[in-house]
């Protein structure tokens, strides 16, 4: 199995994208890339421990490539949004692919120029790509948050603006 980290805005909407592909063994929500051990949402939320939300994607890669699960990914958020995701600002909700290796790097970097030539995006994607470091689950209560109150969760993608800004760019 292969490990893809993915930082994207809220992790309760890149979670759902991912359990309908075969290969993916898992998506779960935590923090990334900070310098706090074993941070709390609340502690992220401050935007002092340097962490991300993300998530972390175990996939088996015979079956889905890295490079797909970073195309599903470019198709969750916005990543030419360098500050944030929709009303959701600050470091704790920037965007970053964190590489487990060098050919994840190599493959995002790469996938990132073919997005900008196709100018999908009005801007230039700013997501950066960065060296993973590290990952914490986030509470049990963010975990497949879309299942344990769909309601909050199609609500929050609409009123966040993620899902207009996802059909406008990609389509329904």
């Amino acid at each position: 199995m292969t490990k893809a980290t993915l930082a994207g805005g809220c992790f309760w909407c890149l979670v759902k994208p991912f359990h309908q592909y075969d290969g993916v063994e898992s998506v779960i929500s935590g923090y990334s890339g900070g310098h706090v051990e074993n941070p709390t949402y609340k502690e992220v939320c401050t935007n002092t421990t340097g962490h991300r939300e993300a998530v972390q994607i175990t996939f088996d890669e015979s079956v889905i490539s890295y490079r797909e699960v970073l195309e599903v990914f470019f198709k969750t958020f916005d990543p030419t949004d360098a500050k944030g995701q929709f009303y959701d600002r600050g470091e704790s909700y920037e965007p970053a692919i964190f590489y487990h290796d060098e050919e994840q790097k190599q493959i995002a970097e790469e996938l990132i120029a073919e997005l900008d030539a196709k100018q999908i995006f009005s801007d230039k994607i700013v997501t950066p790509v960065l060296p993973y470091k590290n990952f914490y689950p986030a509470e049990e209560y963010h975990q497949d948050y879309y299942k344990k109150d769909p309601a909050h969760y199609q609500n929050f993608q609409e009123r966040s603006g993620r899902k207009a800004f996802i059909e406008k760019h990609w389509g329904e």
